[in-house]
């Protein structure tokens, strides 16, 4: 049967646009921003941006539109090793999705207790006492937690409707779900800029600390957040591109994909720094003090800032309802482009029937998911998400440039992008994608890897926190399933009964 297609370009645009604008726009970007150096962290953010993220991007997106399948079959047109890898990045997106949607569950949850501000006069207490009664420990898991399950059953039931006709379906939520969560923002963004406290709060998030760039963790940081933001290394991309017809555009595509998250990123930053800004001010606090990173600002501070916000109960639950469907709408697109960059691999490659095979990965993803929907389950979260994300997805992107710039050569994919694309690359677009590119990845990988070996001597805090046998279970064994599991995909021999649609 003949591939399905985007209806047209736009919805293409939008739904890479969602897949890449996602909850960690919302939260990380400020914090890591604001945290390492501010406006200063712009510099190393938009060199990551062009000197990887946008080749990688261009490469993902070529790898889909000229082979028409997801990431392991693609890649899989330069050897097993290869396609090792696709599999590898489809893998890394699955267990990505299923902790992402326990993310989205407190978020579901969050909208109940907005109606009542329900976590007023202590904020903390109710996200990790009340809502995930947290254990004292990742071994201690002390059973489920039912508001969390029933936000877990709603977020995998959405993402099985946007995703169960794949492009199709996508097609017709993609528009809804790309367009509200950035008029929410703005709306967030003005209304905070009307408090008192909102101009600090503003200065905090953008004043530049040059200092900060002498740091390499700070460089490190930037690349993490691009590869992280944009969906790269995923398989998703991958797979979206395949959906795409042999004309359509590649660069143009890469670089409205690329700016409209970035700049979704930034203005989230506003809407959040500075509603924090007037909590600083309201409780005599410092910005430092108050912006924690990750679910600490998004489900703790931030809610906390609502409570105090001087518009009164029905202002203030306004403006909590806003937020969490905001950050609903961000995550929800997120979490089903990395269903369907696994539901496509498997299609192509098995020959399965595209849909039954998106219902078993949303059942084998949901049940996998149960374990972040336990008391314990934050702990196993904040540690499959590190190990993710500091080596998993900065892997796949080293190894896609290495596969474009040693196997395919930057001249052959110049001239394939030239033929299709409105902005034409040239020279330095050859120089960029065969030396530095990967010589950039290559770095970052390595300084990552030699900070975890120093941060696991010198014992900081992250290591100090957990026990070593968790880590290395929610990490190195976590990591080393994907790999053999991966291996063992790649090896099964390719089926073709059928084209997925």
């Amino acid at each position: 049967m003949k591939r399905a297609r985007w209806g047209n370009r736009m919805v293409f645009v939008l739904a890479a646009v969602g897949s890449a604008a996602g909850l960690g726009n919302a939260w990380r970007f400020p914090y890591v921003c604001a945290s390492n150096g501010g406006g200063a962290f712009l510099i190393p953010y938009f060199i990551a941006l062009i000197t990887a993220g946008i080749p990688v991007l261009i490469v993902e997106f070529l790898l889909g539109h000229k082979y028409q399948k997801g990431a392991p079959s693609s890649l899989g047109n330069f050897g097993k090793a290869s396609e090792v890898v696709g599999w590898f990045a489809v893998f890394i997106s699955f267990i990505i999705v299923t902790y992402y949607t326990v993310i989205m569950a407190w978020v579901f949850d969050y909208l109940w207790y907005s109606l009542k501000i329900a976590w007023a006069g202590d904020s903390s207490g109710f996200f990790f006492n009340k809502l995930l009664q947290v254990t004292e420990g990742p071994w201690t898991i002390g059973g489920f937690r039912l508001p969390v399950i029933i936000g877990l059953m709603l977020a995998w039931i959405a993402i099985y409707f946007t995703v169960k006709d794949s492009v199709h379906s996508i097609g017709k939520i993609i528009k809804w779900v790309v367009g509200l969560p950035i008029i929410l923002l703005v709306v967030l963004a003005i209304s905070g800029m009307t408090l008192d406290g909102a101009v600090e709060g503003i200065n905090y998030y953008l004043s530049p600390d040059f200092s900060k760039l002498k740091d390499f963790s700070v460089w490190t940081a930037a690349f993490t957040q691009i590869f992280f933001s944009l969906s790269v290394g995923f398989a998703v991309m991958i797979a979206y591109s395949s959906y795409l017809d042999k004309e359509s555009d590649i660069t143009n595509n890469a670089f409205i994909t690329a700016f409209a998250n970035s700049g979704i990123s930034f203005l989230a930053g506003f809407a959040i720094f500075s509603t924090l800004g007037y909590m600083a001010q309201a409780t005599g606090s410092t910005l430092a003090e108050i912006s924690t990173q990750g679910v600490g600002l998004a489900f703790v501070v931030y809610p906390e800032a609502i409570s105090l916000l001087p518009f009164g109960a029905v202002g203030q639950v306004i403006f909590a309802l806003l937020f969490f469907i905001a950050l609903l709408t961000l995550g929800i697109d997120s979490a089903f482009s990395l269903v369907e960059g696994t539901s496509t691999a498997i299609a192509d490659k098995f020959g399965t029937n595209k849909k039954k095979t998106t219902v078993w990965v949303i059942i084998v993803g949901a049940v996998i998911s149960l374990l972040y929907a336990t008391r314990a389950g934050l702990y196993w979260l904040d540690i499959v998400d590190r190990y993710v994300n500091n080596f998993g997805i900065l892997v796949v992107s080293f190894i896609e440039v290495a596969i474009i710039a040693r196997i395919i050569k930057p001249k052959k994919v110049i001239e394939y992008i030239n033929s299709v694309s409105d902005i034409k690359v040239g020279k330095w677009f050859e120089i960029l994608l065969g030396y530095i590119s990967p010589i950039i990845l290559g770095i970052v990988l390595i300084m990552t890897i030699k900070n975890e070996i120093s941060d696991v001597i010198n014992k900081t805090a992250y290591f100090a926190d957990y026990p070593t046998s968790s880590l290395v279970v929610g990490g190195w064994v976590m990591l080393g399933v994907v790999l053999l599991v991966s291996i063992l995909f790649a090896r099964k021999k390719v089926i073709n009964k059928t084209e997925n649609e």
